[in-house]
């Protein structure tokens, strides 16, 4: 037989590396459950006993600091220095990597240095940002696994600040690299690059209504159209682009308008040629390109030859020093619409004397026009950013404070509380974004308040769903929210709906006075008390297993909180507990593969939870889906011994899309479902795992195995463990 199946080379070309995952490609409806398990140990280079927040406190930070310092000038031939500093290319590459940042899911962000990977590493907005990332390598090769890429880029950025004269606010070493694509960010639906921006809105004219969680108005970049909305300039509507796309991120009109100003303090656009001579992107070059991209043929090793936007100039005088020359060019001059060499639209100004134009980044005895973007032009005409900027402006140690802040913000605001923070550089001040939470007691007895809970008179389930809902707003993508502070009892969260309020307020009674007496924390009682209820599950279900317990979570308070960003961890769904706060358009399968991601569980932890919690009876208002067990409360395997049972027959209730489970004989109904309680027997991996626990000699596994993913929740904030 012919060696080549078919005439064709043996070899299974793509199957391994299309970017098309090879189950969805078929079966595009199938749930990939990839998200749960992409940044497993698999994939980790890292030895399995590596720590890294051991390695980086070993680290020599000042070293690093030095060394990043001195190759800001030490400019290279094949990729030269504007001006002679590579200040503009680094601060651009840290705030590039910051900046795809947003608030909705908390994804994005420079926190695991994923602009290194597809999408990010080729999006037409981060062209040339390779080049920063290679002038980087020496020093990332000196001090090896201590410093990340994700740390190493944020303080190249922090750094040439630094450098040019500004007086930073601080920095936080501590992130931790990634080793592939974040598959889990929905960066939009667009199949084509900077296509029209009304595909991300409802009405263009509204930027509100853009499409959750996406904050960019246009796929591949990581702001605005800096030529305008879908490129047609009109500062005045680009202003409302810039107020949300930035409050998006978390940034009030302030924050906004220092970091937009104190942004393009320094540096420069490059747009100097014909962009049909660039080449491609580094995800679609050739090995020979060593995965740079964007060649420029007419580079010359000139900086002035450097092509990234399209756009083209500086926009103060000088273009590597920190001081008020931004606003000198925006305010004091006329501005004209007019185009690059390369075509882009920008903005040049009208009446300025060449003795105060920049002079060329290549050619010292030249001078060139500085330009603006629609977005600096959105600055001096809306109104609101105009009388910020007036601010500034007539007091610029508050711009540089302000604008100082800002950027520490923008750059950390994924790393989660200080005590993620690392290194000699982090400042003292706790700010409200960090959602502070005071230290909690260890000194308490555990067991007398586990004895107090238990005499409360609440149900198990009570306490089992309350401890729950006060930890599953925990997010791994910006380690916001968990059950340490309690904020369940404060605003918004003890008012949302998936919270019960009134169940809660009853639970909360309870429990307040008993944290009040024994002087632990009512977070720690919280915990304490879903412990308590699935201990008591676990003995009537006859058997016998404490939880383990960690103690020292402290109480938050409202001046601790900042209401309207934790708005935004308000669960629209929760599988775990069967609730849904109106239909979407995705599953609520699909809605709890995206919650068991943002806390970090695995698909076999995922779903040993939820046959336990289902067992448990504390599904959202007393709902009987999925219930599947006629021993309500006891911790058991009956969810998967009954999904899996073939006596029983599946029918979906067309009126409001739940599933009846029969009798496969009689045809008596056994009990009722959702499709986030059947994709465990029709998903193929999530069926592999339930047949896993509906054994009969996996019972006890079952139930250790439940007991760990509970535990990992209750302490998935619990950054002091790790410290």
């Amino acid at each position: 037989m012919d060696g080549d199946i078919g005439g064709g080379c043996p070899f299974a070309h793509g199957s391994n590396t299309s970017t098309e995952k090879p189950v969805t490609k078929w079966w595009p409806n199938a749930l990939n459950l990839d998200i749960l398990h992409q940044h497993g140990a698999r994939t980790n280079p890292m030895d399995m006993d590596y720590n890294h927040r051991e390695a980086v406190k070993a680290l020599d930070h000042h070293a690093v600091k030095a060394d990043v310092k001195a190759l800001l000038t030490d400019s290279q031939d094949w990729w030269p220095a504007d001006w002679g500093h590579y200040g503009g290319l680094m601060i651009r590459l840290a705030w590039h990597s910051a900046g795809s940042y947003r608030m909705g899911d908390g994804r994005g962000g420079a926190g695991a240095g994923n602009i290194r990977f597809a999408p990010l590493n080729s999006w037409p907005d981060n062209a040339s940002l390779d080049k920063a990332r290679r002038l980087l390598w020496p020093v990332k090769q000196k001090y090896g696994n201590a410093v990340s890429w994700a740390d190493l880029i944020i303080l190249s950025g922090t750094v040439a600040y630094e450098d040019m004269g500004l007086k930073t606010f601080g920095f936080g070493f501590g992130r931790e690299d990634i080793w592939g694509p974040e598959k889990d960010i929905n960066w939009g639906a667009e199949d084509e690059w900077l296509a029209d921006s009304a595909n991300r809105y409802e009405d263009l004219d509204k930027p509100g209504t853009m499409y959750n969680p996406l904050a960019s108005v246009h796929m591949g970049l990581i702001y605005v159209n800096p030529e305008g909305v879908n490129g047609v300039p009109d500062p005045a509507r680009t202003a409302l682009h810039i107020r949300e796309t930035f409050a998006r991120m978390a940034m009030n009109d302030e924050e906004t308008a220092a970091l937009t100003c104190g942004g393009h303090t320094v540096g420069k656009a490059h747009g100097g040629g014909d962009h049909a001579n660039i080449g491609v992107e580094p995800e679609a070059e050739g090995v020979a390109a060593q995965g740079l991209g964007w060649a420029n043929p007419g580079h010359d090793k000139k900086a002035t030859n450097a092509f990234t936007s399209g756009i083209e100039g500086a926009w103060t005088y000088n273009p590597t020093q920190w001081d008020m020359g931004y606003f000198d060019y925006l305010f004091n001059y006329d501005w004209a619409l007019t185009k690059s060499p390369a075509g882009a639209h920008q903005w040049g100004p009208t009446n300025m004397p060449d003795d105060k134009k920049p002079v060329d980044a290549t050619d010292p005895t030249k001078r060139v026009n500085p330009m603006m973007t629609d977005a600096d032009m959105a600055m001096k005409v809306d109104p609101i950013y105009n009388e910020i900027c007036q601010r500034f402006i007539a007091d610029p140690d508050y711009f540089s404070d302000t604008f100082a802040r800002a950027w520490f913000k923008l750059t950390h605001r994924d790393m989660g509380p200080r005590v993620n923070y690392l290194g000699p550089y982090v400042p003292d001040e706790d700010l409200i974004w960090q959602d502070p939470v005071p230290a909690g007691s260890t000194n308490y007895d555990v067991e007398a308040v586990k004895a107090k809970i238990a005499a409360s008179g609440l149900s198990s389930a009570d306490m089992i769903a309350t401890a729950w809902d006060s930890a599953r707003t925990f997010r791994g993508s910006d380690k916001r929210g968990g059950a340490n502070g309690a904020r369940i009892r404060l605003a918004p969260q003890k008012d949302w709906e998936a919270n019960e309020p009134q169940r809660l307020a009853q639970v909360l009674a309870a429990l307040e006075p008993i944290a009040a007496d024994s002087g632990a924390s009512i977070a720690d009682v919280i915990v304490l008390a879903g412990n308590v209820g699935i201990e008591q599950a676990i003995k009537a279900a006859g058997s016998q297993m404490p939880l383990p317990f960690a103690p020292g979570r402290g109480d938050a308070t409202d001046e601790m909180t900042d209401a309207e960003s934790f708005s935004v961890l308000e669960p629209i769904a929760d599988g775990f507990r069967n609730y849904e706060k109106a239909k979407y358009a995705v599953g609520p399968e699909e809605l709890m593969l995206d919650k068991a991601q943002l806390l970090g569980i695995t698909g076999a932890e995922l779903t040993v939870l939820l046959g336990g919690l289902r067992v448990l009876g504390v599904n959202h208002g007393g709902s009987k889906h999925g219930v599947f067990t006629d021993r309500v409360g006891q911790l058991t395997n009956d969810f998967f011994v009954h999904l899996t049972d073939m006596s029983n027959s599946w029918h979906p209730v067309e009126k409001d899309g739940t599933f009846e489970i029969r009798d496969r004989n009689s045809g008596a109904v056994k009990f009722t479902a959702t499709s986030a309680d059947l994709v465990f027997g029709s998903n193929s991996i999530l069926r592999a795992y339930a047949e896993v626990y509906a054994q009969e000699d996996n019972k006890d596994k079952f139930v250790r195995d439940f007991v760990a993913a509970w535990t990992k929740v209750m302490n998935a904030d619990r950054f002091d463990l790790a410290a």
